[in-house]
């Protein structure tokens, strides 16, 4: 389908939106490890070079967020009363947040995802044609007026490690997940829904 430039069948959206991504995987990209040396040599010859080093630096915060808990952060916002509107995701992954919104929400709804992952971020556009999704682009070098936004939804990277941006924001520089939500927060117009 990305090849053809086409958009995915609804069984090959079905196929796709099975995908995980790396980070429960760290052990298939060890070249040393004899239990993951057929799964090694099988993701070496499927991804290019740029794919294998972009999953290989995803498995650290690749980590999809389960329908149960997405399930209960709509539950949450119908209570909030959120019907529709902008929907920005900065850290997109899959999709799970878009699949699982629920229908009359995401009809009204223009939605945003930003990924920085190459294939993951394929996927997500694949699954979700109508979304704008910034494809490999990290959160940092991702445009869009400040106050655009009606709801930051999703489930940020959690770690240590700082995130710097090109604009200087107030932000930058600040642990990954601090960053998400101080960068999604400045998004959002005013009155807006952070769900993360």
């Amino acid at each position: 389908m990305d090849a053809d430039g086409r958009v995915a069948t609804p069984a090959e959206r079905r196929a796709i939106a099975r995908y995980v991504g790396w980070g429960a995987l760290k052990g298939v990209f060890d070249k040393d490890s004899k239990q993951w040396a057929k799964e090694y040599a099988e993701l070496r010859e499927l991804l290019t070079d740029a794919e294998y080093k972009a999953a290989r630096a995803s498995t650290l915060n690749a980590h999809f967020t389960s329908p149960q808990v997405v399930n209960g952060i709509f539950q949450v916002l119908d209570r909030l009363g959120f019907k529709h509107g902008r929907v920005l995701e900065p850290s997109v992954g899959v999709g799970n947040f878009f699949g699982l919104m629920p229908a009359a929400m995401r009809k009204g709804s223009q939605l945003h995802g930003v990924e920085l992952d190459p294939l993951t971020s394929k996927i997500v556009a694949a699954l979700y044609p109508s979304a704008r999704i910034a494809q490999a682009t990290g959160f940092q070098s991702y445009e869009v007026p400040g106050g655009y936004f009606d709801l930051a939804i999703g489930n940020p990277p959690f770690g240590s490690e700082p995130i710097v941006d090109d604009a200087r924001s107030p932000y930058s520089g600040a642990s990954i997940h601090n960053y998400f939500f101080a960068k999604s927060i400045d998004k959002l117009r005013p009155g807006g829904l952070l769900a993360m």
